[in-house]
């Protein structure tokens, strides 16, 4: 399992060195950034982790760099820190989806207890992200008949009333659906059902 990765940034290095210490004082990764552009460049977006995202920095604030974050990495779950907790920066910071907004100085445990937090969520997205990809991918490989055909299965249409519809006969319609269950990967219909639905 890839280990979570915490990317800190805050453009002051005292609190960057602050919460590295606290946050490898539980074996987590760190990754500090004194900057937003900077982050945007360097940082993995693929890796379990979150963002510590002060509010208030030089050139992008915290604000603008979560809406940046919304569009790039919408999963990465983004926790806000900051000295300047005014209220209506909170409410923008939660309502833009923000994981959880903190004001300095802050409890430790609290913090942790957080960071592990969006770190379990972060983890469950990038699963279910992995595990979507591949039904798009594979749907990718069906010929354009084969996605019609798809199309009446995923309604509950039987084979019958989809050879009416295409004009082609029940038979046909029975290999465009052994086609497509075996390049879709599944054994049934029902799973079939399973895995394109859910996607």
């Amino acid at each position: 399992m890839n280990r979570a990765i915490i990317h800190i940034v805050d453009d002051e290095a005292a609190v960057r060195r602050s919460l590295r210490w606290l946050l490898e004082s539980v074996d987590l990764r760190v990754q500090e950034y004194a900057g937003a552009a900077e982050f945007l460049q360097a940082a993995d977006w693929h890796q379990p982790g979150c963002a510590l995202l002060d509010i208030r920095m030089p050139g992008m604030s915290g604000l603008v760099l979560q809406g940046e974050l919304n569009r790039v990495a919408p999963t990465l779950p983004v926790i806000f820190m900051t000295g300047h907790g005014d209220v209506p920066m909170a409410v923008k910071a939660m309502k833009a989806g923000a994981f959880e907004f903190f004001e300095k100085p802050y409890n430790d445990q609290l913090l942790l207890d957080t960071v592990m937090r969006a770190i379990e969520l972060h983890r469950l997205l990038l699963q279910q992200q992995a595990e979507l990809r591949p039904v798009a991918e594979l749907r990718q490989t069906l010929t354009p008949r084969e996605v019609q055909v798809l199309d009446f299965l995923l309604q509950g249409t039987p084979s019958k009333r989809i050879a009416e519809q295409l004009s082609i006969s029940s038979r046909t319609v029975d290999v465009h659906r052994h086609n497509i269950m075996v390049k879709m990967q599944v054994e049934s219909l029902a799973e079939l059902l399973h895995k394109c639905l859910s996607a």
